[in-house]
């Protein structure tokens, strides 16, 4: 069976070449930009195996979906651009799709880098996501604009070796994609008729700091585990100030 494989950029120029040299298992490579500013396109443009496409960014799921229907072939492997294959895990995808009775989708448990150290607590534990799956059993929800969601009709299954998570580049870079991420997710408080108090600004954070770093251990993930637990937390505060400024433009 063929494999098509999909990554959705924005100003990827420090990923895009080794993702794409990564994803030497496909038969296809489609990246499909939202008008990056910096050479990310230029440089995916310079291998022959890669199609590249620009398409205005709305939400991850709609991106998602789009570029999905660019594939010509029925397995799709979507990577983000700061994830990695490693070789026992192209073995697996290799062997998958080829078998005769294989599922519609496949979860992918991801090890997180930060800074070019393994985070092993933090919440990342248990960390799975779609990442394999086929054209004609799988979609995007679109209710779930971040961190999205795949919708999938048949069996799902789970791959044995773990993919590589650059997702903590340094602490700039996670602090402004906690703040996207943030945003994001006021647009679909917003939607839902959310109104936030008290409650949503502070006591939904420091929640979410607790549990990170106590009950999911992200203190024995050193000085990395507080910074990680308190961004994750802060994308949570920055979520209700955002829906708090779209409620009062209502």
């Amino acid at each position: 069976m063929s494999l098509s494989a999909l990554i959705i950029t924005y100003n990827e120029e420090h990923n895009i070449a080794s993702v794409i040299e990564n994803l030497d298992i496909a038969d296809e490579i489609i990246v499909v930009d939202s008008f990056s500013t910096d050479e990310t396109t230029k440089i995916a443009a310079t291998y022959n195996n890669v199609t590249v496409v620009q398409h205005p960014f709305d939400n991850y799921a709609t991106q998602r979906n789009y570029a999905i229907s660019l594939a010509k072939n029925s397995w799709i492997l979507f990577l983000d651009a700061d994830e990695r294959l490693t070789p026992e895990l192209k073995e697996e995808i290799l062997e998958v799709i080829q078998l005769r009775e294989s599922h519609s989708a496949y979860y992918f448990y991801r090890n997180f880098m930060f800074e070019n150290t393994k985070i092993r607590f933090s919440g990342s534990q248990s960390d799975k996501i779609f990442r394999l799956f086929k054209k004609e059993n799988a979609h995007y929800n679109l209710d779930k604009i971040v961190h999205e969601k795949l919708i999938v009709t048949g069996k799902t299954g789970k791959l044995k070796n773990k993919l590589i998570h650059y997702s903590y580049r340094n602490y700039s870079d996670y602090k402004q994609k906690m703040i996207f991420y943030g945003k994001l997710k006021a647009k679909e408080e917003f939607k839902k008729g959310i109104k936030p108090t008290f409650f949503h600004f502070y006591i939904r954070p420091l929640y979410l700091f607790l549990n990170k770093y106590i009950f999911r251990l992200g203190f024995l993930d050193g000085k990395n585990g507080i910074v990680i637990c308190y961004l994750k937390a802060f994308s949570v505060y920055t979520r209700f100030q955002e829906l708090k400024k779209m409620n009062s433009n209502r």
